[in-house]
This record gives C-alpha cells, structure tokens and sequence, in this order.
C-alpha cells in the first residue's frame, strides 16, 4: 500500500510503533492535526480506527536498515515508538531498544536532516538498575541524543492507560475485588497519562521546536497518586465504590514473579518477572516539575476518575470486562 493521508503539501511524519497501545491512538491525533503519516509496519494494517486514513506504509522491521531509511526519506518529524516491553533474554531488549533507536536516528540524520526526531521512552529509563528493560531504553536514550543531539527530543511518559490497553487492564480486574490488593507500599507514587492526552502532547511536540534532551510527561498530578487512591478510582469505575482495601501478600507476587523469571530462563518473554517487580514496587514515579513538559496550547482532558471510566467503557464493549 503507497497511500497517503490528506494533501500530499501537508507535513510528513514517519512512525515506528504505530501498531501498538499508543500507536493506533497516534496515527489517528496526527491525521486530526493535518499530518500525512509514513508507518513502518511488518503486514497491512488492520486497525479499525484507521480505515479512513489511508497511511502510507513502508513493509519491514526496526532491523531492517533499508526500510528504515525508506521509512524516514523526506520526513518532517520521526517519532519512535516502536520497542519491546518485554523479552526473554537482555540481549533482546538492548537489540530493540538501543540499537534499533540507533539505527533510526542515523537514518534520519542521513535521509532527514531537518526532521524533528521524538523519542518515546518510559519513565522506567530514569531507574536503569531496575531491570533489563529500564536499562535497555535509557540506552536508546543516549543512542538517540549522541547521534542527533539537538535534533532529537526523549520523552518519558508514566503509566499510559485507556482504551485498548491490556498492561493497566489488571487494574480494573483487581478493583471488581471485595477486598482490593494494593500492589506496592503505601508511600510509594505513580504518575499517570491517559492515552488520549499523550497522543495529544506527543502532535504538539512534533510540531515544535527539539527540545535536545529528556523531558517527561503527566496529567494535572504529576506528583503521582498513592496505590488506593488509583484502585479506589479503578473501583469507582467498575462499580465497586466501597472496596476494602490489603496490602497484596509480596511472598505471593515474588512466587509469581518466580514463575515469570522461570519462563524467561526458558526463552518465553513473561511480563511478570522479579524484575518488573522492582519496577512495580519502586516508590517514586512521580514526575518533578522541573522536567515536565507542557507546550502551549496543550493541556491534559482527563483526569483519574474520568479517565479510568473512559476505559472502563471500552474495555466492557470490547468485552474485556464484565457489563
């Protein structure tokens, strides 16, 4: 497929990830704005929410070096998205989100001098220790800004939810509970984005001008909420207003855990791993002011409550959770 989205004088953006949770969002946001979208994608398509947009697709991988130049040939802005949020061996992790960043920031260097290349990281990269996956995208990180330097902006978004997301699903599980398990300890922060809210801000920075370092992303709280209060708002959405509230039994996550380190040792990518428990269990997501990003004409539409409703009805229509 070789079409385009709008008028061939609009801006052109080449997109990395577009298949993804926040990808499929992406796509649509940036035709919204006026931009033609160039995707690298492995197969056509077959997202509902793009059959009236028509992006250009260039077949391939992050592995592949020629479609990534063909991918970024003449663009206006790169955004990277693409990346792996879990895997079996740290090699595989580094292989896609270090090296692949590398190689897609060289392509723009060389195929769009001018392009605004953004970088979607993680919050994560801020704790490189924590796990093979932290570790591995603050590399892409220091791939991305040694090889474009001023060009580039890395932005580091806190937990993403919404519409589509498997990862925050648990959440709303737990909250249909009687007695809520609080995952981590009660004085620990999580920052928050609705998905709809980072698509947003991720077309207003591609529109404006490289920041040339990190920045971070949240809604109107960026300090974080505390574990009962996001599973008290999950609760209120599912329809559970009164739940009990226990810490979660952490011999029992460790035993999980456990589970999850096994299978990797067996070559199976586990989300749920001692590592990514240290990631769950670490006490302060939240975002300092002082790398926040907020760029004009942008401001989060969602809260907690509405946000975590907002998902709550897409996830019972898709049948993901009970009515």
């Amino acid at each position: 497929m070789n079409l385009k989205t709008g008028s061939d004088k609009a801006p052109l953006v080449a997109v990395t990830g577009a298949s993804g949770f926040i990808g499929r969002h992406l796509v649509v946001a940036l035709a919204r704005a006026g931009w033609r979208t160039r995707l690298l994608l492995r197969r056509e398509p077959d997202v509902p929410q793009w059959r009236n947009l028509r992006p250009e697709v260039v077949a391939g991988s992050l592995g592949d070096g020629a479609a990534l130049s063909r991918l970024v040939e003449g663009a206006d802005a790169v955004i990277h998205m693409g990346g792996l949020i879990k895997a079996a061996r740290q090699a595989d992790f580094f292989s896609v989100n270090r090296d692949a960043a590398a190689a897609l920031a060289q392509a723009a260097r060389q195929c769009a001098p001018d392009a605004h290349f953004i970088s979607v990281s993680s919050l994560a990269a801020r704790e490189p220790l924590l796990s093979d996956y932290a570790g591995s995208k603050r590399a892409g990180e220091i791939a991305v800004l040694d090889e474009l330097g001023s060009r580039a902006t890395v932005l580091r978004p806190p937990a993403v939810y919404g519409p589509g997301d498997r990862e925050t699903l648990l959440f709303f599980q737990l909250a249909r509970m009687r007695r809520v398990p609080l995952l981590g300890g009660s004085n620990a922060r999580i920052a928050m984005i609705h998905v709809n809210d980072l698509v947003r801000l991720i077309v207003a920075l591609a529109a404006a001008r490289p920041s040339g370092g990190i920045v971070s992303a949240a809604d109107a709280h960026p300090e974080g909420y505390r574990w009962d209060e996001l599973l008290g708002a999950a609760a209120r959405a599912v329809g559970n207003p009164a739940p009990r509230f226990m810490q979660a039994p952490q011999g029992l996550l460790s035993c999980v855990a456990l589970l999850g380190d096994a299978a990797r040792l067996m070559g199976s990518a586990s989300m749920l791993s001692s590592q990514k428990l240290r990631e769950l269990r670490h006490l302060d997501w939240s975002v300092p002011m002082t790398e926040l990003v907020w760029p004009t004409g942008w401001a989060p539409e969602f809260d907690l409550e509405a946000g975590f409703a907002d998902a709550v009805t897409w996830y019972r229509t898709a049948g993901w959770l009970p009515r």
